[in-house]
């Protein structure tokens, strides 16, 4: 019962939190990715998890959150940025942090080309006054890399091997 509940409402839950809070304010908070942290070890205990597997999956978040914060050092994304990449890289583990990378980047790609298009179309006054908005509207403003992150995550989850084993369960959830 745990596992599902972290596997199918938790992490999906903070991944949309991210996202959103993102967007928002350019922020994602510490606690999110603790919530993933705290997720992935309540996860593996409950699941019984090999220490083998989870070697694996540590060693994935150490890649990735050196992955990040070089990325982070270079200023092209955020702090909480890094720390969710590196969450989600606990997450999935070898070999889906490679297919994770490479589909969060090109969402990203992708939302950065659309927040420059965005930005070079005027905004109007009633929308002016939506302060998170605005802020995304604004040229000095960078880009919300979260939303690329959780949106891949998204797309990726469901061919992991911690998904796999709930994708039915999922599935008829959907039906209920």
């Amino acid at each position: 019962m745990i596992p599902e509940f972290v596997v199918l409402i938790l992490v999906p839950a903070v991944l949309i939190a991210a996202a959103g809070w993102d967007l928002a304010s350019f922020t994602i908070p510490n606690f999110l990715q603790a919530i993933l942290l705290a997720g992935f070890l309540m996860f593996a205990l409950f699941t019984k998890m090999p220490m083998a597997v989870l070697g694996w999956h540590l060693s994935a978040a150490a890649i990735g959150l050196a992955i990040g914060f070089a990325l982070f050092a270079t200023g092209l994304v955020g702090g909480g940025d890094a720390k969710l990449f590196a969450c989600v890289a606990l997450w999935f583990g070898f070999p889906d942090i490679f297919e994770y990378a490479v589909i969060a980047s090109l969402f990203g790609g992708a939302l950065t080309i659309l927040l420059l298009a965005f930005r070079w179309l005027p905004l109007p006054q009633f929308l002016a006054r939506q302060g998170w908005l605005a802020r995304l509207h604004d040229h000095r403003s960078g880009v919300p890399y979260g939303v690329a992150l959780a949106t891949g995550a998204f797309v990726v989850m469901p061919q992991t091997a911690v998904f796999q084993p709930y994708a039915g369960l999922f599935h008829a959830s959907l039906f209920v």
